[in-house]
């Protein structure tokens, strides 16, 4: 058996992923894992990934868990042109940086803009708190200045002038707001700019293709089993805070 990747495309880590083994030209056997089935939950998904999240991917007998280890192991793995992840010490330092701050800046503040904007009030049908919404908006676009000043300055990517893993990590990122309905790049042309270029060296079909889950996520919603609704609803209070 080949590469095997086991992915959700509602996901922002997957579609990074996603986009990445298809921009090289990777061969994948796609698994897809729908987490609004609750399939990450069960125990044959839990045989290759006992944290029972995506992305997931299965080399052979070798199984590798989080999308930025995924991403910097295929990268290697396949040796893909190598803007994606320089050979450079200082400038893998500068996409080293961006994949460390993100974590629990700019992806914590979209998952919980995301949450707190649609899936709560559409999917699970929680209301949440004007205050923590707000809080959460202002908190996201004090992000978004950041990513503008620090990280994206006057390059024309993220960590200089060619695309690297940093820039598809952050795009997707940013996509699962749009998807909820904010606003994240209408004031904002320079990261609009940005966020063209990104898409255009993506491919607009294959980014449209990545990405057409989430967009069209508000208007779809999924009736739920009563059981997955609870444990999703355990399982993210944490968006709410």
């Amino acid at each position: 058996m080949g590469l095997e990747l086991y992915l959700d495309l509602m996901s922002q880590p997957c579609r990074a992923v996603y986009i990445f083994a298809k921009k090289n030209d990777i061969p994948f056997q796609l698994r897809t894992v729908e987490l609004l089935k609750g399939q990450h939950y069960t125990d044959s998904f839990a045989q290759v990934n006992p944290l029972r999240k995506v992305p997931a991917l299965k080399d052979g007998d070798f199984i590798l868990a989080e999308s930025v280890a995924i991403l910097l192991y295929l990268s290697r793995k396949y040796k893909t042109p190598d803007h994606w992840y320089p050979q450079d010490l200082r400038a893998r330092a500068k996409v080293d940086e961006y994949l460390s701050w993100q974590h629990t800046a700019l992806r914590s503040c979209c998952t919980r803009a995301t949450w707190q904007k649609m899936m709560f009030p559409v999917l699970l049908h929680q209301p949440v708190p004007r205050e923590t919404l707000s809080a959460t908006l202002a908190e996201l676009d004090s992000c978004l200045q950041l990513l503008e000043d620090k990280f994206l300055g006057d390059q024309a990517f993220l960590t200089g002038p060619q695309i690297s893993v940093a820039d598809l990590v952050a795009i997707t990122e940013l996509m699962q707001p749009v998807g909820a309905g904010c606003q994240v790049f209408e004031s904002r042309p320079k990261l609009n700019a940005w966020h063209q270029r990104v898409e255009a060296v993506v491919g607009e079909d294959l980014f449209r293709e990545a990405h057409a889950a989430i967009l069209k996520a508000k208007d779809m919603p999924p009736a739920l089993d009563p059981t997955l609704k609870e444990k999703l609803l355990q399982s993210t209070r944490i968006f709410l805070q």
